[in-house]
């Protein structure tokens, strides 16, 4: 196990970084070196932070393709419709395979940091009529509540220090700009909207700021038509 002293700054939270673990992960897109990461909450509780890392090829060869991505079990484990989490995380590991090398930093934020109950609950409410930031407001959360330091970290402790970075969001890129990351690129990871996420993506795109082209690419109207013939 390897650790360091994590660096500091006004958005960081202050602990230690291990990389626990260190394996092969064969998968279809390819064997993947997969590391296991936790960083000291640093609040003197034993609570920490957990990322899995997937890592393709040589990454200090030119500038790499990364992959912030946050856990959502509804998305890529159920395939939900209402989200774009699920083909995003494809849309990323097809990327680094056609280019031989890249890497993807899987978090444990599930729901923009709320958590799958409260995410559950937050639906809930979109059902009855509101948006997801609304939502995240009636249950007293911030609209997103992540917190990309961690990310940032697991760069510094492989080495990287400018990335062509797989989002469509902005905060993520500031968030890693702010950390000493430099993001040379930031590489649309934009999945065609459905019927069932369209709404979501829209409140993405005018209230939180992600760079996307609704307007352009329209639902995806397969799901609604496979629902009429069940």
């Amino acid at each position: 196990m390897l650790a360091h002293e994590s660096r500091t700054s006004a958005t960081e939270q202050i602990g230690a970084l291990w990389r626990m673990a260190s394996t092969r992960l064969p998968t279809q897109w390819g064997v993947f070196e997969a590391m296991g990461f936790e960083r000291d909450m640093g609040t003197g509780a034993p609570t920490v932070e957990t990322a899995l890392v997937l890592v393709l090829g040589d990454l200090h060869h030119g500038v790499p393709l990364l992959r912030v991505h946050s856990q959502c079990v509804t998305g890529e484990t159920f395939g939900s419709l209402r989200c774009d989490c699920g083909g995003q995380l494809t849309l990323a590991l097809q990327a680094i395979a056609q280019e031989g090398r890249g890497l993807v930093i899987y978090e444990f934020q599930e729901g923009r940091g709320i958590g799958l109950t409260a995410k559950l609950q937050a639906y809930e409410l979109q059902d009855a009529g509101i948006d997801t930031v609304e939502a995240n407001h009636a249950l007293g959360f911030k609209a997103d509540l992540r917190d990309f330091s961690l990310a940032a970290e697991i760069l510094h402790d492989l080495r990287i220090s400018r990335v062509r970075l797989l989002t469509n969001n902005p905060r993520k890129v500031r968030a890693l700009s702010s950390a000493g990351i430099k993001v040379v690129e930031r590489v649309p990871c934009e999945v065609d909207p459905t019927t069932h996420s369209f709404a979501y993506l829209q409140t993405k795109k005018h209230k939180l700021g992600h760079a996307l082209h609704l307007e352009t690419r329209g639902p995806d109207l397969t799901a609604q038509r496979t629902e009429a013939q069940l």
